[in-house]
């Protein structure tokens, strides 16, 4: 037996079909870091790397293995969890958009700290803690990198080690950028100290050089006024040592020396030292180093021209990696060592 009944109103709703999950929004109406956290994946950072240097949706799901659909429907959720667009589509291809480009800058900063995590992890297993590139100012170059390396490699053969030699504000952008691990050099007032530690390890004496057999390395009681009208070879205006050679002068009431030529370049320098009579400042541990090699001679000069302390300088806002590490404390023990004889 059929009975058939009419349906009635009811009085509470009907439930309705569930939604895909939304983003939980910030009260600015930005969504949450913790939501894209959770539902970010790895394979659609990698696709952003392939749409980027592919510019085309087939060719980068060829390039990650993957099926044009499966990559279309990755970027499409991705989009739909921004709430942005990443890329235009173009009748021959992919443009990324604004958006599309600060995400793709940042995918490939993931990338490629997961692929150097793989190598640590890798060259750990295997001990030989990975690598580590080195910034160092010219100073601490000839005097303490020379120990710290060698105690790090006699430590750690297999660790491979790279150097830069430049000044402080070079090698601090090169640190921000990610192209070196720890630097050697000093930190200025202009330099964002938020996110970068700062261990002294030395301060740095300068002193007056010239060629070997120089008249003046023979006359006895030399002062500035003596070398006030020499010509000599000195740092580029704006450097650290040349304000401090300017200002040398000043404080003895005179003008600093107007007859110069400006290179940074050492090079240069202990040729064009050879080859005259001219005169030079440099770093002492830089002149000491020349003068054991008979390059240069260092002049019975009294200068009371010192530069600020340098130091290691690390990163705050990442871990170091092992290798890291290991250079900071094998830096650490041979400063301990090295300044400790005097000299530097």
């Amino acid at each position: 037996m059929n009975i058939s009944v009419n349906p009635e109103p009811s009085s509470l709703p009907s439930p309705a079909p569930s939604p895909s999950p939304s983003p939980a929004r910030t009260p600015g109406g930005a969504t949450s870091p913790w939501f894209i956290r959770t539902r970010l994946k790895t394979r659609q950072l990698l696709l952003l790397v392939a749409l980027a240097e592919e510019s085309n949706i087939h060719r980068a799901a060829a390039a990650l293995n993957m099926t044009q659909p499966a990559a279309s429907k990755l970027l499409r959720e991705l989009e739909d969890m921004l709430q942005v667009p990443l890329f235009e589509r173009l009748p021959r291809g992919m443009r990324p958009t604004l958006y599309g480009e600060a995400m793709i800058r940042h995918a490939r900063a993931v990338v490629g700290s997961l692929d150097q995590a793989q190598e640590e992890v890798q060259a750990l297993r295997a001990g030989h803690l990975g690598q580590v590139a080195v910034g160092t100012i010219t100073s601490p170059a000839v005097k303490l990198l020379p120990p710290a390396v060698a105690r790090l490699k006699q430590a750690h053969p297999g660790l491979r080690v790279s150097l830069e030699i430049e000044n402080s504000n070079v090698l601090l952008e090169r640190l921000a950028q990610d192209k070196l691990d720890l630097v050697v050099g000093r930190l200025f007032a202009e330099h964002d100290k938020l996110h970068l530690s700062y261990e002294p390890l030395a301060d740095e004496p300068a002193c007056a050089v010239t060629r070997p057999g120089h008249p003046l390395l023979d006359t006895p009681g030399l002062t500035l006024a003596d070398l006030q009208h020499a010509t000599w070879i000195v740092p580029p205006a704006g450097s650290v040592l040349r304000h401090r050679f300017d200002l040398m002068f000043q404080r003895d009431s005179l003008s600093p020396p107007a007859n110069v030529v400006e290179t940074a370049a050492l090079l240069f320098l202990t040729r064009m030292l050879a080859q005259s009579d001219m005169l030079a400042v440099l770093a002492a541990d830089v002149a000491h180093y020349y003068a054991e090699h008979g390059m240069v001679a260092i002049l019975p000069l009294p200068m009371p021209c010192r530069m600020d302390d340098f130091g290691l300088i690390l990163r705050t806002d990442r871990l170091p990696s092992p290798a890291t590490q290991q250079m900071a404390q094998a830096l650490r023990e041979a400063a301990r060592e090295v300044y400790a004889l005097g000299g530097g």
